[in-house]
């Protein structure tokens, strides 16, 4: 089929190249406009943009879908249109151009985590499952006919960006598979079942850690904000930065937010039992072991996490 592909982080790239291996012409490609990065903020395009140019794929970049778009979507004439991860909505009269649609690749089971966070909700709300899920976009959020789905055992061990990995290859073959079906006249949408539950985008708040929480809930907060948008304390008035905490429930008495040395072992207490840090990354430094900073504390007996 003739595909328009939209997406515009690199956890879309395995779709795009799924596709591609079997066989349909990407017509066109749909993703953000070039974003600022890192300290200097330097213009650069999102990876999709970047993986589309090195194929000589045409590339349509856009915030938001204007007039203009629409119209190079429409010269383009997609057969069907193959969204992951694109950023931002469909309008109505985008969504109309396509014979066949706009097939959306959702990081979640449907109807659970609607929104742009899934994979990030999923970890925080302590999910033991998750998966992905190909529907027919319309104009509610994430509300389309399911054409299949596929799940994931959520690890012990899992950040969102680790999580989000795994899926974005086992999501790209449900999405192949789905278009395969619709070519074939075989695919069939299915209302979605269940409780409806809301992913709205994180913020920088988000990864804020509240220490009177229990040690559970704060891990899972931890890796569900991991890498974006980070997980962070304060200290001295100044952001922490923190990487995944490991449980400790051996170690209980120990007050929330204060920091205690056991070895090499750094540990700080919450609302139940402690957690023990891995990585972390004082303001104005850094990522370094949790341990290697605690060995430059001058009053390591007096350290507390607000």
């Amino acid at each position: 089929m003739r595909v328009l592909f939209a997406g515009t982080p690199a956890v879309a790239l395995p779709s795009l190249e799924a596709l591609r291996a079997d066989g349909h012409e990407i017509v066109a490609v749909l993703t953000r406009p070039d974003a600022p990065v890192g300290r200097k903020r330097v213009l650069t395009p999102s990876p999709v943009a970047v993986r589309a140019q090195d194929l000589g794929l045409p590339v349509i970049k856009a915030g938001r879908i204007d007039a203009a778009a629409v119209a190079a979507i429409a010269e383009a004439a997609p057969d069907v249109a193959a969204i992951v991860a694109y950023g931002a909505l469909i309008p109505e009269d985008a969504l109309s151009l396509p014979p066949h649609g706009w097939i959306n690749l959702h990081f979640s089971l449907l109807p659970a985590w609607r929104g742009a966070a899934p994979v990030q909700h999923a970890l925080i709300n302590g999910d033991e499952v998750t998966g992905a899920t190909t529907f027919l976009l319309e104009k509610g959020l994430d509300t389309g006919p399911a054409y299949g789905t596929m799940t994931e055992t959520v690890r012990a061990t899992d950040t969102s960006a680790a999580l989000l990995e795994r899926l974005s290859h086992s999501g790209a073959v449900l999405l192949a598979q789905t278009l395969a079906a619709l070519d074939a006249g075989q695919a069939a949408g299915v209302p979605q079942q269940g409780d409806v539950s809301l992913a709205p985008k994180l913020t920088l708040e988000d990864g804020h850690v509240c220490w009177d929480h229990p040690a559970l809930a704060i891990s899972r907060r931890v890796r569900g904000v991991t890498t974006e948008p980070g997980a962070w304390t304060t200290l001295g008035g100044q952001r922490f930065k923190l990487g995944p905490v490991a449980l400790r429930p051996d170690v209980s008495g120990l007050a929330p937010g204060r920091v205690r040395l056991d070895g090499r072992a750094v540990l700080v207490g919450t609302g139940s039992h402690a957690v023990q840090l891995a990585d972390v990354q004082p303001a104005g430094k850094k990522l370094m072991n949790a341990s290697d900073w605690a060995r430059g504390l001058a009053n390591k007996e007096d350290v507390v996490f607000e």
